[in-house]
């Protein structure tokens, strides 16, 4: 028997189709159409489920289930999409509308938390009991596995590190607080600082880097020339991993996990990011004269989210 993972994204739709050893072996893809109504989009969905399917000699009969990755929340338990802003979707009824065409076992988890079930089954920290994900890009996704589960909350609403408050008086973020750490530690709040330094201090090899354009100032940008011992780029950096050296501290503080997963595109700098990371974040547990959680980078790339979504059964 097989099973299919589902990772919905803003622009486009991934499906897998995933063996008992949670092997993949047949992709399929389609773009992510918001104009399209609920219905028509869940309809393109299972055609792509069912065409990939085909594309590996598998028949309908022959699959197990479907998990549905989604940057957002949904009630497990009735499979109810609750909100899901990049697709347009709020209460939405995705199991019904999708058994409708296609009458399968069908669960639903954040994508984030299926990235994290991913690397605790089938990637880095495969063998541990309990691990946190982080992913940094735009902003701050997280999940958080205990005893090998998913936990999410009571109401399905935990987990969200980039949501925690950071500084109660901060910039604003798009969820309408102020403060939030994923405006601090996301690439996002990486290029603003950046950009708020170079506007002080033009004389810096991130300008040249772009030409002298400050708008094409990227986290990659500081990152290369902070490895070229820019020291603008320098001492932005420092000042980013303390920060986010406070964000997994306060993690551990809280939850003391087996180790800490870094995924997402700033983790890309590879050792450049952990081994200050790993050096700075115990000076801010409270207990660090204990065994400290190990930090590790993701393995599983972009198959996470279906390869963890196909977990969820």
């Amino acid at each position: 028997m097989y099973r299919i993972g589902i990772d919905i994204g803003g622009t486009g739709i991934q499906v897998g189709v995933l063996d008992e050893k949670y092997a993949i072996v047949a992709e399929g893809s389609i773009p992510t159409v918001i104009s399209d109504s609920f219905s028509a989009q869940v309809g393109r969905i299972v055609d792509c489920v069912l065409s990939t399917a085909s594309s590996a000699g598998i028949a309908k009969e022959q699959i197990e289930s479907i998990g549905v990755g989604i940057p957002g929340i949904a009630n497990f338990a009735t499979g109810e999409i609750i909100k899901c802003t990049n697709m347009g979707w709020f209460h939405v009824p995705f199991r019904e509308e999708f058994q409708k065409r296609l009458n399968l076992p069908v669960l639903i988890e954040n994508d984030a938390n299926v990235a994290a079930l991913a690397e605790s089954v089938a990637g880095v920290s495969a063998g541990t009991s309990s691990s946190v994900f982080i992913t940094i890009g735009t902003g701050i996704g997280s999940g958080i596995i205990i005893n090998g589960r998913i936990w999410s909350g009571f109401h399905g609403i935990g987990g969200e590190l980039g949501h925690v408050i950071f500084d109660l008086d901060g910039i604003p973020c798009t969820c309408g607080n102020r403060g939030c750490l994923e405006r601090y530690c996301s690439a996002t709040g990486l290029i603003r600082m950046a950009r708020e330094a170079i506007a002080v201090q033009p004389d810096t090899l991130m300008l040249q880097m772009v030409s002298n354009d400050i708008t094409k100032v990227e986290a990659r940008t500081v990152i290369d020339a902070a490895r070229q011992s820019d020291p603008l780029a320098c001492q932005v950096y420092s000042r980013y991993i303390d920060l986010l050296a406070q964000a997994v501290a306060n993690i551990v503080n809280l939850l003391d996990p087996e180790v800490i997963v870094i995924g997402g595109g700033v983790s890309k700098a590879g050792d450049f990011l952990l081994e200050p990371l790993r050096r700075e974040y115990t000076k801010y547990v409270i207990f660090n004269d204990q065994p400290m959680p190990d930090i590790k980078l993701a393995v599983c790339g972009s198959k996470a989210g279906i390869i963890g979504a196909a977990m969820l059964s």
